[in-house]
């Protein structure tokens, strides 16, 4: 499982790539930008469960504040509980403000018997783009 973490996370990072754009320029846009990669692995008993919790996280989110561009979540092919959640912010403020949020804090209360562990990848951005 390990040797195909790397192809994973250089995809999910490549992904990121193609799909982040807001209207400026490439090189504009990636500059200022906060940009991880959260790599989690769910309770299979408590799956369901955390699909629920994440859903409603990612729709305040991305409703709620304006600096939060993007939360792409992803389960490995072959593995469902292995969870993974591109995450683009305006820039390092953004985050911070994400992270004090009100549906954060929830999410992360009620998750926390869920997540078996987190990782959170730090990435800088080389280019953003989206249709």
């Amino acid at each position: 499982m390990k040797a195909r973490r790397f192809p994973i996370l250089g995809a999910l990072v490549l992904m990121l790539c193609l799909l982040c754009a807001c209207g400026r320029a490439p090189a504009e846009q990636a500059q200022g930008r906060m940009v991880r990669l959260s790599v989690i692995e769910i309770d299979p008993a408590q799956l369901e469960n955390y699909k629920v919790e994440l859903r409603e996280e990612i729709e305040a989110s991305i409703r709620l504040e304006p600096g939060v561009l993007t939360l792409y979540a992803v389960s490995l092919k072959d593995s469902p509980t292995s969870i993974r959640i591109l995450e683009t912010y305006a820039d390092v403020d953004a985050y911070k403000a994400h992270i004090e949020s009100p549906h954060f804090k929830k999410y992360k209360t009620n998750t926390q018997e869920m997540v078996k562990s987190l990782e959170l990848v730090e990435t800088d951005p080389v280019l953003l783009g989206a249709k």
